[in-house]
C-alpha cells in the first residue's frame, strides 16, 4: 500500500491539524445580553471563535457565517431544544428570532454566546414550567379514559400560540405516559406472576422488581430525575448545544464535543479507554440506581477482588475530592466521573441489591488503560450445505467488522497499537489455514473509521488499482490506491452483507468490492455516509469534527445520501424513514465526478443478479427467520405516531394486546418451523425473553451464541456467493 499523506476521519478516528485557522478573531460589534448566572470564561470565548472560524473558512460547502446562516443555525438550535414544538410557545420564537437572527452568526465569530445562552435560558423557564405542571397535576387521581387524541410525534406541526394550547397538550401527554407506565405495570406484574410460579425460567436470576408505586408515582420520581440532571448542567454542555447546532447546520456530521464528550470519540476510534473495566447500566427495579453489570478481565476493578457484578453504586468520590452522591444521576454522568487518567483513582461507594444503605462499603480503584478486546475483528467458520447440490457440506469463513477503528495516537507516538487492518490480516491467516470455500465479511452496524484503515483492507482482497476517491472543497481530487503489485491476502469467492447502519468506511469497502466485481453486496442500501471529517484536538475546549471532503466510487459516483445498493436484496430492519443519511437534516446531495481508470477483476452480469435475487426472495419467503423479521416491520408500523392516538387506556390496551397477539404469533410461528416449543403465553414468552437478555448481558460477547436471524443473513450470503459460480464472471480482459 502506498503511504498517504493524511490521516481522515470518516467515523471517529483521530488526528490534529494545523492550528492557523483557530486563532483568528472577529471584530464585529453585537449587542450585549444579559445571560443571568452563565458567565462565559476566556476559554469558552476562544472556543466559540475556534468553532466559527473552521465553518467559515473550512467547510466542505465553502458556506460563510453571514447573517443568512446565523439566522439559520438560531432556528435549527430553537429545534434541537425542542425538536417536538411542545416547549417553545410561538412567541418565544419570535421574539428570540426577532432579537437575535441577524447577528446570531457574528456573536458566535467574536466568541459570544450570549443570544444562544439566553435561548437555553428560555428553554429552561418553558422546562421549569412543565416540570411544577407536572408535579401539581400527579398529585391529583387522573382519569385515563375518555375521547380525547394526542399526535406524539408533533416535529412537522407548528409551536403553540397559546399558554392554554400548550398547557392541553402538556396533559394530555401526560395522561399518555401514565397509560403507558399502568399498561407496563401490568404486563411486569403478568411477567413477574410467571417467573413466581416458574422460576426455572428465571435460570437463577433475581428478575421480580416487585415494584409498588403507583404510576403517578413512577412518572414523577422520573421527571424529578430529569429536573435534577437539568439542574446539574455545566456551562461546558450549555456550550456543546450552542456550538454543536451550529456545526449541524452545515451537515449532519459536523459536530462539537464538549470535554466529556470528547473522550467518547477517542474511545470509538482506538477501543481503548482509561478507567476501571466496568459496564454499567440502570438497575432494572429502580432506575434511580446504577448498577454494574460486568467486569473487563484483568482490568482495575476485576483486580480489586472487592467489586462484584450487580453490585449498586451509590456513591463517587473523583481524583481525592469528597464523595458524591449519584443515587438519580445518569450513566452519562456517572461514567464521566468514573473515567478519568491513567494512574489516578477513584473511590466508589458500593452495596448489593436488596441490602440497607448501611452496608455500603467503598472501594478506592487506580484507573488503567482498558483494551476492548470483544470490540474488535471476530473470525470463524460455518457450514452450509445446499440441498440437492453440495454433496458435503461448504466450509465458510465469517469475517465481522464492527468498526474500521485505529489508535492513531498511538500510533503516532510509536506505540503498539491496534487496528482493523492489522486485526484482519491475522483474522484472515487463520480463515486461509482452514481451507474454506469462501468468505462473508459482515459490515452490518459498521459506522466506519479510519480511511487509511479501509485502503489498506481492501489491498487485502482487490489486485491492485484506485480504491475511492476524494474531493475537497476546491474540487481537487485525490485518489487512494492500492499499489503492491497485485498481491492478495484472500483471492476466492467472497460476499459483503451491508444494512441501512452501514456506514462511511464501510460503504466505501463495499462500493470498491462490487465495482470491481470481487464479491457479491448482499442485504440493504447502506446510510449515505459519503463525507470525511477532520478530527480537531486542539480546541481551547473539547474537540470537533469538520466535514472537509467528499467521497466518490472509482466509477464517479458519490457514496454520498444514496449509499451503496446491495446486488441482492434482503429484509431491511431498520425503518428507512428515521434512519440514515436520506433521513437527515441538512445532508450533502449525491453528485458525480469523472471515472477513475480501473480494471475490474469480474462483473456479475444483469441476468446473473435478476436470477439471484429471483432465487434468493424464494428461499426468504420459506425461511422463518426472514418471515419473521418481515412481519416484525409490518407490526412495527401498525403504531404511528404522526397520527392522532385515542387517549383511553381501554382502547390503548386493545391496541397494544392486538400488537402482543401477532407479535407472539410471529415468534411461535418461528419456534414451530424450526423444531422448538411455542409459548403459550405473551407473559411467558416476555418472561423468558427477560431472562435470557440478562443471560446474555452477563456473557462475554465471544461467548454469547448467534442469535438465529442475525445468522439466517450469513447463511443466506453464503447461499449466494455459492449461486454465483465463475461462469458468471466476465474474464478481466473482456469488455465490459
Amino acid at each position: 500500500m502506498k503511504k498517504q499523506p493524511a490521516q481522515w476521519l470518516l467515523s471517529a478516528a483521530s488526528v490534529g491539524i494545523a492550528g492557523i485557522i483557530l486563532t483568528q478573531s472577529y471584530g464585529t460589534a453585537v449587542a450585549e445580553t444579559n445571560t443571568g448566572s452563565f458567565v462565559q470564561t476566556p476559554e469558552q470565548k476562544v472556543t466559540t471563535r475556534q468553532v466559527a472560524a473552521l465553518l467559515d473558512r473550512s467547510h466542505y460547502l465553502n458556506q460563510p457565517l453571514d447573517s443568512k446562516t446565523g439566522s439559520e443555525i438560531l432556528s435549527m438550535y430553537i429545534d434541537s431544544l425542542d425538536p417536538n414544538h411542545t416547549l417553545f410557545l410561538q412567541s418565544d420564537v419570535d421574539e428570540l428570532k426577532k432579537k437575535h437572527a441577524d447577528d446570531f452568526g457574528a456573536r458566535l465569530k467574536q466568541g459570544d454566546l450570549s443570544a444562544g445562552v439566553e435561548v437555553f435560558d428560555r428553554y429552561r423557564k418553558r422546562s421549569n414550567e412543565y416540570f411544577a405542571m407536572a408535579t401539581k397535576m400527579l398529585k391529583k387521581d387522573i382519569d385515563l379514559t375518555g375521547d380525547d387524541t394526542i399526535i406524539l410525534d408533533r416535529e412537522k406541526l407548528g409551536h403553540f400560540k397559546t399558554k392554554k394550547e400548550q398547557r392541553d397538550y402538556w396533559e394530555r401527554q401526560l395522561k399518555f405516559q401514565l397509560m403507558s407506565i399502568t399498561l407496563g405495570q401490568e404486563d411486569e406484574k403478568a411477567k413477574e406472576k410467571v417467573f413466581l410460579s416458574n422460576p426455572d425460567i428465571t435460570r437463577g436470576q433475581d428478575l421480580v422488581r416487585n415494584d409498588e408505586r403507583t404510576p403517578n408515582e413512577i412518572l414523577q420520581n422520573r421527571l424529578s430525575r430529569q429536573q435534577e440532571q437539568f439542574k446539574r448542567l455545566k456551562d461546558d454542555e450549555i456550550m456543546e448545544t450552542i456550538l454543536n447546532t451550529a456545526m449541524l447546520t452545515y451537515d449532519p456530521h459536523s459536530n462539537y464535543y464538549a470535554p466529556i464528550q470528547a473522550t467518547e470519540l477517542q474511545i470509538q476510534s482506538s477501543l481503548q479507554l482509561e478507567g476501571i473495566g466496568v459496564s454499567i447500566r440502570p438497575d432494572r427495579k429502580n432506575p434511580d440506581y446504577t448498577r454494574i453489570v460486568t467486569l473487563v478481565d484483568g482490568g482495575p476493578a476485576a483486580k480489586s477482588g472487592q467489586i462484584k457484578p450487580n453490585d449498586l453504586i451509590v456513591g463517587i468520590a473523583k481524583d481525592g475530592e469528597t464523595m458524591t452522591d449519584v443515587v438519580g444521576w445518569s450513566t452519562r454522568e456517572i461514567v464521566s466521573l468514573i473515567r478519568g487518567k491513567r494512574g489516578t483513582s477513584v473511590t466508589l461507594k458500593l452495596r448489593q441489591p436488596n441490602t440497607p444503605d448501611a452496608s455500603a462499603r467503598t472501594v478506592t480503584v487506580v484507573r488503567d488503560i482498558i483494551q476492548q478486546e470483544e470490540s474488535g475483528v471476530t473470525q470463524r467458520v460455518v457450514e452450509v450445505q445446499r440441498p440437492n447440490i453440495d454433496k458435503t457440506p461448504k466450509r465458510i469463513g465469517v469475517l465481522e467488522i464492527p468498526s474500521f477503528y485505529l489508535n492513531y495516537r498511538a500510533r503516532r507516538n510509536g506505540e503498539d497499537y491496534r487496528s482493523v487492518s492489522i486485526d484482519t490480516e491475522k483474522a484472515l491467516k487463520k480463515l486461509n489455514e482452514e481451507n474454506i470455500d469462501g468468505l462473508v465479511v459482515d459490515l452490518r452496524n459498521n459506522p466506519g473509521g479510519s480511511l487509511d484503515e479501509v485502503a489498506k483492507m481492501l489491498g487485502f482482497f482487490i489486485k491492485s488499482g484506485p480504491l475511492v476517491q476524494i474531493r475537497d472543497n476546491r474540487g481537487n481530487i485525490q485518489v487512494y490506491r492500492d499499489d503492491d503489485g497485485g498481491e492478495q491476502l484472500y483471492d476466492g469467492k467472497m460476499v459483503v452483507i451491508t444494512n441501512l447502519a452501514s456506514a462511511s468506511a464501510s460503504e466505501i469497502f463495499a462500493a470498491a468490492i462490487q465495482d470491481y466485481g470481487r464479491g457479491l453486496v448482499v442485504g440493504s442500501t447502506t446510510t449515505g455516509k459519503g463525507s470525511a471529517q477532520i478530527q480537531l484536538d486542539s480546541l481551547a475546549l473539547g474537540s470537533a469534527t469538520l466535514t472537509q471532503r467528499k467521497f466518490y466510487r472509482i466509477t464517479g459516483g458519490s457514496t454520498q445520501n444514496k449509499g451503496v445498493v446491495p446486488d441482492v436484496e434482503l429484509v431491511n430492519i431498520y425503518d428507512d424513514a428515521t434512519f440514515g443519511e436520506r433521513a437527515q437534516k441538512k445532508a450533502l446531495p449525491w453528485d458525480t465526478i469523472r471515472t477513475a481508470p480501473y480494471k475490474p477483476e469480474g462483473k456479475f452480469t444483469n441476468d446473473t443478479l435478476a436470477t439471484l435475487n429471483q432465487q434468493s426472495k424464494i428461499r426468504q419467503e420459506r425461511n422463518p427467520q426472514f418471515t419473521y423479521l418481515s412481519t416484525l416491520n409490518d407490526i412495527r408500523n401498525m403504531d404511528d405516531e404522526k397520527k392522532p392516538v385515542r387517549l383511553d387506556i381501554n382502547s390503548r390496551r386493545a391496541k397494544m394486546q392486538l400488537i402482543e397477539k401477532r407479535s407472539l404469533e410471529a415468534e411461535n410461528r418461528r419456534l414451530i418451523a424450526t423444531g422448538e416449543r411455542p409459548y403459550s403465553n405473551w407473559n411467558t414468552y416476555q418472561a423468558a425473553m427477560d431472562a435470557k437478555f440478562e443471560e446474555r448481558s452477563r456473557m462475554k460477547a465471544a461467548e454469547r451464541p448467534e442469535l438465529p436471524e442475525d445468522e439466517a443473513f450469513i447463511n443466506e450470503a453464503a447461499y449466494l456467493m455459492l449461486s454465483a459460480e465463475p461462469k458468471t464472471l466476465l474474464s478481466p480482459e473482456e469488455k465490459l
